[in-house]
């Protein structure tokens, strides 16, 4: 099993990279301090959501995978889906991530 950051502190690495790149961060909902789960949300210029979780893979590591993507016709269902996340999982963190091509901060981790 590999070691991994206590989430607040990755939550806060992130949000200062995205940051130091002229990009917005911003936690939506805060988690179990030290073991809890990362969800982000990655948007561009305020649109475009696009939820990303790490999921289990057979090899036993973590890969990012997108969960959800915005419907534009429809955005409030995106809000109802990141609620209902954080209901079945109150050590969940969701973080919003306001940056072009945003998903390069998270495959890098």
């Amino acid at each position: 099993m590999e070691a991994r950051l206590p989430a607040h502190m990755e939550v806060s690495a992130l949000i200062r990279r995205v940051e130091s790149e002229g990009g917005f961060g911003m936690v939506l909902s805060k988690g179990e301090r030290d073991a809890g789960t990362l969800m982000v949300v990655l948007v561009e210029r305020g649109r475009n959501s696009r939820a990303y979780e790490r999921m289990p893979q057979l090899d036993g590591t973590r890969k990012w995978t997108m969960s959800r993507e915005q419907n534009t016709e429809k955005h409030w269902e995106f809000a109802e889906f990141l609620e209902r996340r954080g209901q079945q999982d109150p050590d969940l963190w969701i973080v919003e991530l306001d940056i072009a091509d945003g998903v390069r901060f998270i495959e890098a981790r």
